[in-house]
C-alpha cells in the first residue's frame, strides 16, 4: 500500500515503503539498460563514440535540475547520474568493440 512518508507509524512503514521505492527505481534501471543496449547497437552506423561528453553534460544538467524541481538534492542525482553514466560508457565501448571484432571477423570470411 502506498503511504506517504508523513503517513508511516513506524519504521517498519517506512522501510516497506523504501523496499518499495528501491524496486521500483530497479525496474527503471532494468529500462534504462535495455536502451543502453539499443544505443551501442545504433551508435557505431550513425557515426557516435560511445562517450559524447556535451550529451553526459546535458543529461547531468537536466538531472540536476530535475531532482531539485522536485525536491530531491540536486548533488545526490547527479552523483548517482554519474556512476550510471561512467557505467553505460564502459558497457556501450565494450559492446560496440565486440560488434566491430566480429563484424571484422565475419567481413573477412
Amino acid at each position: 500500500m502506498l503511504r506517504a512518508p508523513a503517513d508511516c507509524r513506524d519504521m517498519s512503514e517506512v522501510r516497506a515503503e523504501i523496499d518499495r521505492v528501491d524496486d521500483a527505481l530497479l525496474d527503471l534501471l532494468a529500462q534504462r539498460v535495455g536502451y543502453i543496449e539499443r544505443a551501442a547497437e545504433l551508435k557505431p552506423s550513425a557515426g557516435i563514440p560511445a562517450n559524447v561528453p556535451s550529451r553526459v553534460s546535458e543529461v547531468l544538467a537536466r538531472v540536476g535540475a530535475g531532482a531539485q524541481a522536485r525536491g530531491a538534492p540536486a548533488e545526490l542525482a547527479t552523483r548517482l547520474w554519474s556512476v550510471m553514466i561512467d557505467w553505460a560508457i564502459g558497457h556501450e565501448a565494450a559492446r560496440m568493440s565486440e560488434a566491430g571484432r566480429a563484424s571484422g571477423a565475419t567481413s573477412r570470411e
